[in-house]
Protein backbone atom coordinates (compact mmCIF):
# COMPACT_ATOMS: atom_id res chain seq x y z
CA UNK A 1 0.00 0.00 0.00
CA UNK A 2 1.19 3.62 -0.81
CA UNK A 3 2.13 6.02 2.13
CA UNK A 4 -0.32 8.55 0.63
CA UNK A 5 -2.85 6.04 0.82
CA UNK A 6 -1.97 5.07 4.45
CA UNK A 7 -2.16 8.95 4.93
CA UNK A 8 -5.14 9.57 3.47
CA UNK A 9 -7.15 6.46 5.67
CA UNK A 10 -4.75 8.09 8.45
CA UNK A 11 -7.01 11.39 8.02
CA UNK A 12 -10.43 9.70 7.61
CA UNK A 13 -10.29 7.71 10.58
CA UNK A 14 -9.27 10.87 12.41
CA UNK A 15 -12.50 12.75 11.03
CA UNK A 16 -14.50 9.62 11.86
CA UNK A 17 -13.48 10.58 15.62
CA UNK A 18 -13.55 13.77 15.38
CA UNK A 19 -14.11 14.71 18.94
CA UNK A 20 -11.61 12.17 20.35
CA UNK A 21 -9.27 13.20 18.40
CA UNK A 22 -9.28 16.89 19.26
CA UNK A 23 -9.04 15.73 22.77
CA UNK A 24 -5.83 14.23 22.10
CA UNK A 25 -4.15 16.77 19.94
CA UNK A 26 -4.81 19.22 23.07
CA UNK A 27 -3.23 17.37 25.61
CA UNK A 28 -0.14 17.12 23.09
CA UNK A 29 -0.65 20.92 22.23
CA UNK A 30 -1.26 22.14 25.78
CA UNK A 31 2.53 20.43 26.59
CA UNK A 32 4.12 21.32 23.78
CA UNK A 33 2.80 25.03 24.37
CA UNK A 34 4.25 24.73 27.80
CA UNK A 35 7.68 23.92 26.45
CA UNK A 36 7.87 26.11 23.63
CA UNK A 37 6.35 28.81 25.36
CA UNK A 38 8.45 29.36 28.32
CA UNK A 39 11.64 28.87 26.23
CA UNK A 40 10.78 31.51 24.10
CA UNK A 41 10.18 33.57 27.21
CA UNK A 42 13.30 32.91 28.85
CA UNK A 43 14.88 33.78 24.89
CA UNK A 44 13.00 37.15 25.31
CA UNK A 45 13.81 38.17 28.82
CA UNK A 46 17.90 37.13 28.11
CA UNK A 47 17.51 39.28 24.48
CA UNK A 48 16.46 42.14 25.93
CA UNK A 49 18.59 42.16 29.08
CA UNK A 50 21.55 41.22 26.89
CA UNK A 51 21.13 44.50 24.55
CA UNK A 52 20.87 46.41 27.86
CA UNK A 53 23.70 44.88 29.52
CA UNK A 54 25.60 45.47 26.20
CA UNK A 55 25.00 48.83 25.81
CA UNK A 56 28.30 49.88 26.84
CA UNK A 57 29.35 47.97 24.38
CA UNK A 58 31.98 44.76 23.93
CA UNK A 59 34.98 47.17 24.76
CA UNK A 60 33.76 49.08 28.01
CA UNK A 61 33.91 48.96 31.68
CA UNK A 62 31.45 50.84 34.41
CA UNK A 63 33.58 51.58 38.16
CA UNK A 64 31.81 52.47 40.84
CA UNK A 65 31.95 51.55 44.72
CA UNK A 66 31.73 48.21 46.92
CA UNK A 67 28.58 47.81 48.97
CA UNK A 68 29.10 47.09 52.34
CA UNK A 69 32.35 46.67 54.30
CA UNK A 70 36.38 45.79 52.74
CA UNK A 71 38.54 44.87 54.99
CA UNK A 72 42.03 47.03 55.74
CA UNK A 73 44.63 44.54 55.62
CA UNK A 74 45.29 40.88 54.76
CA UNK A 75 44.18 39.61 58.09
CA UNK A 76 41.09 41.02 58.30
CA UNK A 77 41.03 42.75 61.73
CA UNK A 78 39.62 45.72 60.76
CA UNK A 79 37.08 46.91 58.39
CA UNK A 80 35.41 49.87 57.05
CA UNK A 81 32.44 50.53 54.76
CA UNK A 82 33.35 51.68 51.22
CA UNK A 83 33.28 55.14 50.40
CA UNK A 84 31.11 56.88 47.43
CA UNK A 85 33.20 58.11 44.21
CA UNK A 86 33.45 61.45 45.50
CA UNK A 87 33.80 64.10 42.38
CA UNK A 88 37.16 64.97 42.83
CA UNK A 89 38.13 61.02 42.54
CA UNK A 90 36.24 60.77 39.30
CA UNK A 91 37.43 63.59 37.24
CA UNK A 92 41.27 63.06 38.69
CA UNK A 93 40.48 59.30 36.93
CA UNK A 94 39.56 60.79 34.50
CA UNK A 95 42.53 63.39 33.80
CA UNK A 96 45.82 60.86 34.66
CA UNK A 97 44.11 57.54 32.76
CA UNK A 98 46.66 57.47 29.70
CA UNK A 99 45.31 54.64 27.82
CA UNK A 100 43.42 54.89 24.39
CA UNK A 101 40.16 54.92 26.02
CA UNK A 102 37.29 57.37 26.53
CA UNK A 103 36.19 58.08 29.91
CA UNK A 104 32.89 59.34 31.05
CA UNK A 105 31.58 60.31 34.52
CA UNK A 106 28.10 60.18 35.32
CA UNK A 107 26.24 60.55 38.82
CA UNK A 108 22.92 59.76 39.78
CA UNK A 109 20.81 62.41 40.68
CA UNK A 110 16.63 61.82 41.18
CA UNK A 111 14.28 58.79 40.16
CA UNK A 112 11.24 60.90 41.32
CA UNK A 113 11.19 64.64 39.08
CA UNK A 114 8.91 66.49 37.68
CA UNK A 115 8.92 68.03 34.08
CA UNK A 116 6.52 70.98 33.16
CA UNK A 117 6.24 72.76 30.19
CA UNK A 118 3.13 75.31 29.96
CA UNK A 119 0.21 73.74 31.66
CA UNK A 120 1.41 70.25 30.95
CA UNK A 121 3.11 68.30 33.36
CA UNK A 122 4.42 64.53 34.06
CA UNK A 123 4.08 61.97 36.70
CA UNK A 124 6.89 62.50 39.23
CA UNK A 125 9.01 59.33 38.24
CA UNK A 126 11.68 61.05 35.92
CA UNK A 127 15.14 60.14 35.85
CA UNK A 128 16.89 63.22 36.61
CA UNK A 129 20.74 61.90 35.87
CA UNK A 130 24.34 64.28 35.25
CA UNK A 131 26.82 63.43 32.20
CA UNK A 132 30.26 64.69 31.25
CA UNK A 133 30.63 65.05 27.33
CA UNK A 134 31.39 61.46 27.17
CA UNK A 135 28.67 59.90 28.73
CA UNK A 136 26.18 59.49 25.69
CA UNK A 137 28.40 58.39 23.34
CA UNK A 138 30.67 55.98 25.53
CA UNK A 139 26.79 54.80 26.88
CA UNK A 140 25.36 54.17 23.21
CA UNK A 141 22.87 57.04 23.49
CA UNK A 142 21.62 58.50 20.15
CA UNK A 143 20.98 61.77 19.94
CA UNK A 144 17.68 61.62 17.29
CA UNK A 145 17.64 65.28 17.06
CA UNK A 146 19.50 67.79 18.37
CA UNK A 147 22.85 67.62 19.80
CA UNK A 148 25.21 66.47 23.38
CA UNK A 149 26.69 68.64 25.70
CA UNK A 150 29.66 70.52 25.09
CA UNK A 151 32.79 70.73 27.58
CA UNK A 152 32.21 74.34 27.91
CA UNK A 153 28.46 73.07 29.29
CA UNK A 154 29.91 70.60 31.22
CA UNK A 155 32.14 72.55 32.69
CA UNK A 156 30.04 75.91 33.93
CA UNK A 157 26.90 73.69 34.99
CA UNK A 158 24.52 75.26 31.73
CA UNK A 159 21.02 74.83 32.79
CA UNK A 160 20.27 72.92 29.84
CA UNK A 161 18.98 69.17 29.08
CA UNK A 162 19.00 66.04 26.83
CA UNK A 163 15.20 64.33 27.13
CA UNK A 164 14.03 61.11 26.35
CA UNK A 165 10.91 60.03 23.95
CA UNK A 166 8.56 59.96 26.71
CA UNK A 167 9.12 63.12 27.95
CA UNK A 168 8.61 64.21 24.43
CA UNK A 169 5.61 62.40 24.29
CA UNK A 170 4.05 63.49 27.48
CA UNK A 171 5.03 67.42 27.43
CA UNK A 172 4.86 67.88 23.52
CA UNK A 173 2.40 65.75 21.52
CA UNK A 174 5.27 63.48 20.73
CA UNK A 175 6.78 66.18 18.03
CA UNK A 176 10.46 66.23 18.52
CA UNK A 177 10.62 69.25 16.53
CA UNK A 178 8.79 70.72 18.62
CA UNK A 179 10.46 70.18 22.10
CA UNK A 180 13.82 71.15 21.05
CA UNK A 181 15.21 74.46 22.50
CA UNK A 182 12.60 74.85 24.81
CA UNK A 183 12.26 76.07 27.75
CA UNK A 184 11.29 73.29 30.47
CA UNK A 185 10.89 73.23 34.51
CA UNK A 186 12.78 70.42 36.57
CA UNK A 187 11.88 70.30 39.82
CA UNK A 188 11.60 73.93 39.56
CA UNK A 189 14.68 74.73 37.67
CA UNK A 190 14.76 76.37 34.08
CA UNK A 191 16.43 74.12 31.13
CA UNK A 192 17.08 74.86 27.73
CA UNK A 193 16.71 71.45 25.61
CA UNK A 194 19.24 71.06 23.27
CA UNK A 195 18.83 67.29 22.38
CA UNK A 196 16.32 64.78 21.87
CA UNK A 197 17.15 60.75 22.55
CA UNK A 198 16.42 58.21 20.41
CA UNK A 199 13.65 55.75 21.85
CA UNK A 200 15.25 52.71 23.68
CA UNK A 201 12.25 51.23 25.67
CA UNK A 202 12.07 50.07 28.89
CA UNK A 203 13.94 46.74 30.84
CA UNK A 204 12.49 45.46 33.51
CA UNK A 205 10.41 48.25 34.70
CA UNK A 206 12.63 50.57 33.90
CA UNK A 207 12.05 52.79 30.67
CA UNK A 208 14.90 54.27 28.86
CA UNK A 209 12.73 56.97 27.47
CA UNK A 210 12.05 58.53 31.02
CA UNK A 211 15.30 59.97 31.56
CA UNK A 212 16.26 63.64 31.71
CA UNK A 213 20.33 64.35 31.12
CA UNK A 214 22.04 67.33 32.68
CA UNK A 215 25.73 68.34 32.88
CA UNK A 216 27.61 66.71 35.27
CA UNK A 217 28.14 70.36 37.61
CA UNK A 218 25.09 71.05 37.48
CA UNK A 219 23.61 68.04 38.58
CA UNK A 220 26.74 67.65 41.10
CA UNK A 221 25.32 71.56 42.27
CA UNK A 222 21.97 70.40 43.30
CA UNK A 223 22.40 66.81 44.81
CA UNK A 224 25.79 66.87 45.49
CA UNK A 225 25.43 66.62 49.20
CA UNK A 226 25.94 64.17 51.39
CA UNK A 227 26.89 60.37 49.96
CA UNK A 228 26.41 61.06 46.51
CA UNK A 229 27.91 58.63 44.42
CA UNK A 230 29.77 59.84 41.28
CA UNK A 231 30.42 56.75 38.50
CA UNK A 232 32.82 56.00 35.30
CA UNK A 233 32.84 54.37 32.75
CA UNK A 234 35.85 53.38 30.45
CA UNK A 235 35.15 52.47 26.24
CA UNK A 236 38.58 51.40 25.18
CA UNK A 237 39.33 51.69 21.41
CA UNK A 238 40.87 48.50 20.93
CA UNK A 239 37.98 45.38 22.68
CA UNK A 240 41.36 43.31 22.80
CA UNK A 241 43.38 45.39 24.84
CA UNK A 242 40.06 45.18 27.62
CA UNK A 243 41.74 43.70 30.18
CA UNK A 244 44.92 45.15 29.89
CA UNK A 245 42.86 48.76 30.53
CA UNK A 246 41.05 47.26 33.13
CA UNK A 247 44.35 46.60 35.06
CA UNK A 248 45.75 49.64 34.32
CA UNK A 249 42.21 51.59 35.28
CA UNK A 250 42.38 49.30 38.98
CA UNK A 251 45.80 50.32 39.90
CA UNK A 252 45.37 54.28 38.77
CA UNK A 253 41.96 54.24 40.58
CA UNK A 254 43.41 52.54 43.85
CA UNK A 255 46.05 55.90 44.20
CA UNK A 256 42.91 58.10 43.33
CA UNK A 257 41.47 56.12 46.13
CA UNK A 258 43.98 56.24 48.78
CA UNK A 259 44.27 52.74 49.10
CA UNK A 260 47.66 51.36 51.22
CA UNK A 261 48.99 48.51 50.14
CA UNK A 262 47.62 45.48 51.82
CA UNK A 263 44.09 46.86 51.83
CA UNK A 264 41.23 45.51 49.39
CA UNK A 265 39.72 47.39 46.51
CA UNK A 266 36.82 49.26 47.66
CA UNK A 267 35.51 49.64 44.42
CA UNK A 268 34.19 47.23 41.44
CA UNK A 269 34.97 47.41 37.96
CA UNK A 270 31.98 45.86 35.59
CA UNK A 271 32.60 44.63 32.14
CA UNK A 272 29.20 44.41 29.76
CA UNK A 273 30.90 41.18 28.31
CA UNK A 274 31.11 39.61 31.65
CA UNK A 275 27.83 40.05 32.98
CA UNK A 276 26.08 39.00 29.59
CA UNK A 277 28.51 35.76 30.13
CA UNK A 278 26.80 35.08 33.70
CA UNK A 279 23.20 35.82 32.23
CA UNK A 280 23.90 33.21 29.42
CA UNK A 281 25.12 30.83 31.97
CA UNK A 282 21.78 31.17 34.33
CA UNK A 283 19.59 30.77 31.15
CA UNK A 284 21.39 27.79 30.12
CA UNK A 285 20.27 26.03 33.15
CA UNK A 286 16.45 27.82 33.13
CA UNK A 287 16.24 26.14 29.77
CA UNK A 288 17.26 23.03 30.79
CA UNK A 289 14.72 23.05 33.90
CA UNK A 290 12.05 24.39 31.46
CA UNK A 291 12.87 21.15 28.89
CA UNK A 292 12.26 18.84 31.83
CA UNK A 293 8.98 20.33 32.86
CA UNK A 294 8.05 19.98 29.19
CA UNK A 295 9.43 16.43 29.04
CA UNK A 296 7.35 15.48 32.00
CA UNK A 297 3.84 17.07 30.31
CA UNK A 298 4.78 15.42 27.18
CA UNK A 299 4.77 12.03 29.24
CA UNK A 300 1.37 12.19 30.50
CA UNK A 301 0.03 13.21 27.13
CA UNK A 302 2.01 10.17 25.91
CA UNK A 303 0.67 8.06 27.92
CA UNK A 304 -3.22 9.44 27.01
CA UNK A 305 -2.43 8.92 23.54
CA UNK A 306 -1.50 5.44 24.17
CA UNK A 307 -4.34 4.77 25.60
CA UNK A 308 -6.60 6.50 23.09
CA UNK A 309 -4.71 4.33 20.66
CA UNK A 310 -5.28 1.20 22.36
CA UNK A 311 -9.10 1.76 22.58
CA UNK A 312 -9.01 2.29 18.61
CA UNK A 313 -7.26 -1.16 18.12
CA UNK A 314 -10.52 -2.54 20.26
CA UNK A 315 -12.65 -0.87 18.41
CA UNK A 316 -11.55 -1.36 14.90
CA UNK A 317 -10.37 -4.87 15.53
CA UNK A 318 -13.31 -6.00 12.49
CA UNK A 319 -12.06 -3.78 10.54
CA UNK A 320 -8.03 -4.72 10.46
CA UNK A 321 -9.80 -8.16 10.08
CA UNK A 322 -11.48 -7.09 6.90
CA UNK A 323 -8.11 -5.71 5.61
CA UNK A 324 -5.81 -8.71 6.59
CA UNK A 325 -8.50 -10.73 4.60
CA UNK A 326 -8.50 -8.21 1.68
CA UNK A 327 -4.57 -8.55 1.45
CA UNK A 328 -3.07 -6.15 4.28
CA UNK A 329 0.23 -7.13 5.00
CA UNK A 330 1.44 -6.44 9.10
CA UNK A 331 3.57 -3.65 7.88
CA UNK A 332 0.45 -1.61 6.41
CA UNK A 333 -1.21 -2.39 9.40
CA UNK A 334 1.13 -1.36 11.90
CA UNK A 335 1.82 1.82 9.64
CA UNK A 336 -1.62 2.98 9.37
CA UNK A 337 -2.00 2.58 13.02
CA UNK A 338 1.62 4.46 13.55
CA UNK A 339 0.52 6.94 10.92
CA UNK A 340 -2.62 8.13 12.89
CA UNK A 341 -0.52 8.43 16.10
CA UNK A 342 1.86 10.65 14.51
CA UNK A 343 -0.63 13.16 12.39
CA UNK A 344 -2.47 13.48 16.04
CA UNK A 345 0.71 14.50 18.06
CA UNK A 346 2.02 17.06 14.20
CA UNK A 347 -1.10 18.64 14.43
CA UNK A 348 -1.22 18.92 18.41
CA UNK A 349 2.25 20.46 18.02
CA UNK A 350 1.39 22.50 15.42
CA UNK A 351 -1.27 24.19 17.50
CA UNK A 352 1.02 24.13 21.01
CA UNK A 353 3.88 25.94 19.14
CA UNK A 354 1.36 28.70 17.72
CA UNK A 355 0.34 29.21 21.08
CA UNK A 356 3.63 28.76 22.87
CA UNK A 357 5.31 31.82 20.71
CA UNK A 358 2.25 33.42 21.35
CA UNK A 359 2.39 33.01 24.90
CA UNK A 360 5.93 33.23 25.36
CA UNK A 361 6.27 36.81 23.31
CA UNK A 362 3.69 38.33 25.79
CA UNK A 363 6.79 39.29 28.30
CA UNK A 364 8.64 40.82 25.18
CA UNK A 365 6.86 44.44 24.57
CA UNK A 366 6.78 44.35 28.43
CA UNK A 367 10.51 44.39 28.20
CA UNK A 368 10.77 46.65 24.99
CA UNK A 369 11.98 43.71 22.99
CA UNK A 370 10.65 42.49 19.28
CA UNK A 371 8.81 40.02 18.49
CA UNK A 372 10.68 36.84 18.68
CA UNK A 373 10.46 33.71 16.78
CA UNK A 374 12.28 30.15 18.33
CA UNK A 375 12.90 28.82 15.35
CA UNK A 376 15.11 26.23 17.56
CA UNK A 377 12.04 25.74 19.57
CA UNK A 378 10.16 24.98 16.97
CA UNK A 379 12.04 22.43 15.53
CA UNK A 380 12.34 20.89 19.08
CA UNK A 381 8.96 20.69 19.65
CA UNK A 382 8.21 18.99 15.90
CA UNK A 383 11.08 16.49 16.74
CA UNK A 384 9.41 15.93 20.32
CA UNK A 385 6.02 15.39 18.56
CA UNK A 386 7.13 12.95 16.66
CA UNK A 387 9.10 10.94 18.99
CA UNK A 388 5.83 10.98 21.10
CA UNK A 389 3.99 9.92 18.14
CA UNK A 390 5.86 7.05 17.26
CA UNK A 391 6.63 6.10 20.97
CA UNK A 392 2.72 6.13 21.84
CA UNK A 393 1.34 4.37 18.68
CA UNK A 394 3.94 1.50 18.62
CA UNK A 395 2.35 -0.95 20.73
CA UNK A 396 -0.91 -0.21 19.71
CA UNK A 397 -0.08 -0.82 16.01
CA UNK A 398 2.03 -4.02 16.42
CA UNK A 399 -1.12 -5.34 18.55
CA UNK A 400 -3.52 -4.56 15.69
CA UNK A 401 -0.73 -6.08 13.44
CA UNK A 402 -0.43 -9.07 14.98
CA UNK A 403 -4.39 -9.78 15.43
CA UNK A 404 -5.22 -13.46 13.35
CA UNK A 405 -7.46 -12.19 10.79
CA UNK A 406 -10.00 -14.67 11.88
CA UNK A 407 -10.25 -13.95 15.26
CA UNK A 408 -10.81 -10.62 14.26
CA UNK A 409 -13.85 -11.05 11.76
CA UNK A 410 -15.43 -12.45 14.09
CA UNK A 411 -14.72 -10.41 16.95
CA UNK A 412 -18.00 -8.39 18.51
Amino acid sequence: MAFSEILSMAFQNIRANMLRAILTLLIIAFGIMALVGILTAIDAIAYSLSDNFSGLGANSFSIERKWGEVKSNHRGRTSKRADAIDYRQAMEFKERFDFPAKVAVGCYGTGSATVKFGDKKSNPNVQFNGADENFMDVQGVEIALGRNFSITEVESGAPVAVIGQDIVKTLFDNKNEKALNQIIAINGGRYRVVGIMASKGSTMNESSDRKIYAPLVKVKSLFGGGDRDFFLIVAVNDPTSLEAAQSEATGLFRQVRGLRPGEDDDFRLFASNSIVAILKENTATLRLAAVAIGLMTLLGAAIGLMNIMLVSVTERTREVGIYKALGATRQSVLLQFLTEAIVICQIGGLVGIFLGILIGNIVTPLLGGSFLIPWAWMFLGFSLCMIVGVVSGFYPAMKAARLDPIEALRYE
